[in-house]
Parts: C-alpha cells; structure tokens; sequence
C-alpha cells in the first residue's frame, strides 16, 4: 500500500527530542505505508531553511509560497517565480486568505493570493490553498484569477458541503486533515462522504492537528494512516482502495509521474 501525505511542515517537526533527524521521520511514516510527502512551505526565507534541511530525497517533494499570516515583509515576486521553477517544487503555497486571525491586512493577503496564482499559472503548476473565515472571499479569488486552468486544492478542508461543491465545480480537489477524527467534527465527516473519491486528498498538516488517538501530541506523517483508515471507513471502501484513489490524485494534480514512485517501493 502506498499512502501520500500530501501537506506537512517537515521543518517544524521537533527533532530534539521526538525525531532524530528528517530519515527518522520517513521511517516511522513508510512502516506505515505513508511512503511519500509533500513538504510545505509558508516563507520564501524558510524555503531555503526547510530545503536545505530535508536535501533531495526521493521520499519528499516540495512547494513554495508565502502563508497568508506571513505576508507583513514585502516579497519579491520573481523571486517566489523563481523559487517555484525549481526541480522538486511541485506547486505553490501555502497561500490564500486568513481573517481568523489577521483581518486588518485583507487587501494584503488578497494581492499576494493573486500573485501565488497568477504564478502557478505561468508555471503550470497548481497553487495549495489555506482559508479560514474567508471562504467567500477566497472562491472569488480563485474565479477572477481563474485558478481553475492551474489547478489546485484547498488544503485542511473544514468546510460545508455547499463550499466542497463550489470546488468541486472548480476542479479543484478537497483534502481532510485529522480534523476529520475528532469528536466534534461530524458535519465535516458528512462533507467527506459527499466528497467524490477521485477528487480527495489525505494530509496531516504535521506538526499540527494530530488525528484521534493522538490529539493533544505532536502530529507527524507517520499518522496519516489514522487519518486515511477513518475517511476510507466513511467512505465505505477499503483502505488499500482509498490509498491508490487519493495517491492517483496526488500525480494528477500535482503533474507527479507516480508511476516512477510506485516502482521503487
């Protein structure tokens, strides 16, 4: 079986006193069949730092952009272009819109989406969306830019049913985090049932969000399979189904040839 995460934060893992060092990481994840990752970024400065820690694996692939909740030092556009040109980066962002906790800079963030995208479209590469208290605001980006000829997916999905459609009739692809395990979550649960298979993607957005049974604890890729084994549960498939459907995703969207993957396991 061969599980991808498709959104973590490898750099932010705690390597002083849970993990050794990034092939510590891979190991605990590929002893649960979580065999390939996609490392994210949220600054152009932290890019190079995360880059430079991880090195080239065949394990990990990357992305580049500039979170929403970042965007207070002004960025150099042809640098994120560059940036994202790079062999191995394979979408950008995180980027998109964040009024939970900073509304004051709306048209901030709103400029710097649209620059995210409009570069993912230079590219041909698809851009991973973040939105939390502006789902309206981000569905209008994405139209206006249209966002729909790069591609993209809107990450750590919590959405209702309504917001997956109006993405969903994007082309867009809906991926659960382990938010999806808790208690409280059962509406989103209800949206991942509706969700179409060939459209969903599995993340654990490590170090965050750790999955029932481990919430309250550091998240890492490892748990990924927690999350999978609960949408495929939801889903009424298996879970080796649910792992080649949202890994067939994964190459899709992110213009990833998994066969070559898939060869070396």
């Amino acid at each position: 079986m061969f599980l991808v995460d498709s959104h973590c934060h490898l750099d932010s893992l705690d390597y002083q006193v849970l993990h050794r060092d990034i092939s510590d990481v891979a190991t605990k994840a590929r002893a649960r069949d979580v065999k390939l990752m996609l490392a994210v970024c949220t600054t152009l400065p932290g890019f190079h730092a995360m880059t430079s820690m991880i090195g080239c694996r065949d394990d990990v692939l990357f992305s580049c952009g500039i979170h929403p909740l970042h965007i207070d030092t002004p960025e150099d556009f042809n640098k994120l272009q560059s940036l994202a040109e790079k062999t191995g980066v394979v979408a950008l962002g995180e980027t998109g819109l964040d009024y939970h906790y900073q509304e004051y800079n709306k048209v901030q963030q709103q400029a710097m989406f649209r620059e995210h995208i409009r570069v993912g479209l230079s590219l041909n590469k698809p851009v991973i969306v973040h939105s939390r208290s502006a789902f309206e605001d981000t569905l209008v980006i994405l139209r206006e830019e249209k966002a729909r000829d790069c591609g993209g997916v809107l990450h750590c999905f919590t959405e209702d049913r309504t917001a997956s459609k109006a993405l969903l009739d994007m082309g867009f692809y809906i991926s659960f985090s382990g938010i999806i395990t808790f208690r409280t979550a059962e509406e989103l649960r209800q949206t991942a049932r509706y969700v179409p298979l060939d459209r969903l993607l599995v993340e654990t957005d490590s170090p965050y969000l750790a999955p029932l049974p481990y919430r309250g604890k550091e998240n890492q890729p490892a748990y990924l399979r927690d999350i999978a084994e609960c949408i495929a549960t939801l889903k009424g498939v298996s879970l080796t189904q649910l792992a080649d459907a949202t890994t067939d995703n994964f190459g899709r969207l992110f213009h990833v040839e998994m066969q070559h993957y898939l060869d070396t396991r």
